[in-house]
């Protein structure tokens, strides 16, 4: 089978999504920075809700610790894994041989302090910043989540891909040109191949 080359530009030079990431990663890399400015070394601000977690409930899973945080347990294990290279949790054996516990060290807990008040601070600079806005961001979030409960993403998505014509840009003379060749040789091919059987 011929594979032809898709029509138009990289639809991923564009994305209407990439601002708002980009807005979340500036965000984040700010955190850092205040992170830094305090004297918070080798610490990624991605890690603090789960020594937060560890500090008010004590010991966990890390299966358990993924459930508190809302994420796979594979990224927990991910996070988990380089929080302990970073010194900041210790870990002993579970209940049974599968599982392991896992603890903040000294180190970890010495820095919970530091990362309770800047998960506070950061909530009230994500306030003031929301109220400078002619709209609360906060209000944003619950209607898409209103209108995705009525028709989910993936539905959305699926609804597009069925009606990829619609959104394709219109086919040049030469992918034409190449098109209607290898249906032409698909053709000869298939007429020299007898009747097409059914699959049933």
């Amino acid at each position: 089978m011929t594979s032809l080359p898709a029509p138009g530009p990289d639809p991923t030079e564009r994305s209407a999504l990439t601002p708002l990431f980009d807005l979340l990663n500036a965000m984040d890399d700010q955190i850092a920075t205040v992170y830094a400015q305090h004297g918070v070394a080798g610490v990624r601000p991605r890690f603090s809700k789960a020594l937060i977690r560890l500090h008010r409930h004590g010991p966990m899973t890390i299966k358990t610790l993924a459930g508190h945080l809302g994420v796979t347990h594979s990224a927990m294990s991910q996070t988990v894994t380089a929080m302990r290279r970073d010194g900041l949790l210790d870990s002993a054996p579970g209940e049974d041989a599968r599982t392991r516990t896992v603890f903040l060290s000294d180190a970890g807990q010495a820095l919970v302090p530091f990362l309770e008040a800047e998960w506070r601070a950061t909530e009230a600079a994500w306030a003031e910043l929301d109220a400078e806005v002619p709209y609360p961001l906060q209000q944003v979030v619950t209607d898409l989540r209103e209108a995705l409960t009525r028709r989910s993403f993936a539905d959305r998505v699926n609804h597009h891909l069925d009606h990829l014509d619609d959104l394709a840009p219109a086919p040049t003379s030469a992918t034409k040109a190449a098109k209607t060749a290898t249906t032409q040789d698909r053709a000869t091919k298939d007429s020299t191949r007898g009747p097409a059987k059914s699959r049933r």
